[in-house]
């Protein structure tokens, strides 16, 4: 189902026939479908070996040319389909950094708890005080552990993401019959399915 040409940021798609490119169990208008998991797990997988700041170019070969030019149907779906993700991607930071605000929060106030808590505990002089205060001090800080988590590093890998959808919800789509050879023959297939 797929080849990509590394030297032209150009991925390269083999289809029998244009339903194979979507998903076949969603109901809606071919521009509003989910694609195939497999045509998307490609295109995503190959525009990740490219740089961050390239374009790339989908050229998607079809064996079974239908009667009608279905190269804005399959350009229309690619760009509504990884632009409806690029939201999904924004979404879910949006969700993460509220995780991350209320995480903070309850994370902050536990560590107060636990600290104003070791620092009564002080006037005490029990044995075992020491090891109770050093436990509170402990248990506060590991509260701390998911929102520096969220922070530092749960965030990067969604935008990361969401910049991947956008760029590919833009890409150059070429649509061609089976007969068409690829535009750059520099390098070989990469995969096919």
């Amino acid at each position: 189902m797929a080849n990509a040409t590394q030297h032209a940021n150009l991925i390269e798609l083999k289809l029998r026939d244009v339903q194979q490119l979507f998903n076949s169990m969603d109901p809606s208008p071919f521009h509003d479908k989910d694609l195939d998991s497999d045509a998307e797990e490609f295109i995503v997988n190959w525009s990740r070996e490219y740089p961050r700041d390239a374009e790339v170019r989908l050229l998607v070969h079809v064996d079974q040319w239908p009667a009608a030019d279905p190269t804005s149907l399959i350009r229309d779906g690619i760009h509504n389909y990884f632009g409806y993700r690029a939201k999904q991607s924004d979404l879910e930071f949006r969700r993460l950094m509220r995780q991350g605000r209320l995480s903070l929060l309850i994370g902050l106030l536990f560590l107060g708890a636990c600290l104003l808590t070791s620092e009564f505990l002080s006037r005490f002089q029990l044995p075992f005080i020491g090891y109770l205060r050093e436990s509170l001090t402990i248990a506060g800080w590991v509260a701390m552990w998911r929102p520096m988590e969220i922070y530092l590093y749960d965030w990067w890998p969604v935008r990361s993401q969401e910049r991947n959808y956008l760029r590919l919800s833009e890409m150059k789509v070429d649509v061609v019959p089976k007969s068409v050879p690829a535009v750059d023959d520099r390098a070989g297939s990469a995969a096919s399915s």
